[in-house]
């Protein structure tokens, strides 16, 4: 037998609901026996800060809206019991007509586990300030810069880019930066 790993897939679900779907699994782990085959449940959740009428507050944000992230070993039973949850519309990944869906890749987790906060898994990085840069993925993807300073705590590099002439300081994750091969 296929020896079964643990790895993150992308459950689909009523936009909205990601909470209520996130605690109705919490529930059934160990209702519907499952609890050794599903590990972390995650709504890609960020706290931001709106500014109305003059006043500032803080906001927390869903990401990805109609998405959870669960970890989990893909045994026909939790596959059963997480695709019948109330809330959940499917997997992402997944062909239908009974096909388990795709993992999703390791540094894509990574990347989104990083931002809100969950992970705890450094970023090896070939820079450092006052070294040029390429932007490799994200809005800025292609462009290149300059490391103006590092955050090794947080994984951000304030990189200086050119933006309408002007040099820009922006903050790209660690993940996101490579040396610019000059």
């Amino acid at each position: 037998m296929e020896e079964a790993k643990k790895e993150w897939y992308v459950v689909n679900t009523y936009a909205g609901h990601e909470n209520r779907v996130k605690d109705n699994l919490e529930k059934r782990l160990d209702t519907m026996g499952i609890a050794d085959n599903l590990f972390q449940i995650v709504v890609a959740e960020e706290t931001q800060i709106e500014v109305k009428n003059d006043k500032s507050k803080e906001v927390v944000k869903n990401i990805f809206p109609g998405y959870l992230f669960v970890e989990m070993i893909m045994t026909d039973e939790a596959w059963y019991v997480v695709r019948n949850t109330p809330g959940v519309t499917g997997f992402i990944g997944s062909s239908g007509g009974g096909a388990k869906p795709f993992p999703v890749a390791k540094d894509e987790i990574e990347a989104i586990l990083r931002r809100i906060g969950k992970s705890d898994k450094k970023v090896e990085v070939e820079f450092k300030v006052g070294d040029n840069v390429k932007i490799v993925s994200g809005p800025f993807s292609g462009m290149e810069g300059v490391v103006d300073s590092m955050n090794d705590q947080t994984q951000v590099a304030t990189v200086l880019i050119i933006l309408f002439g002007r040099e820009t300081p922006t903050d790209i994750n660690y993940i996101d930066l490579k040396p610019a091969d000059f």
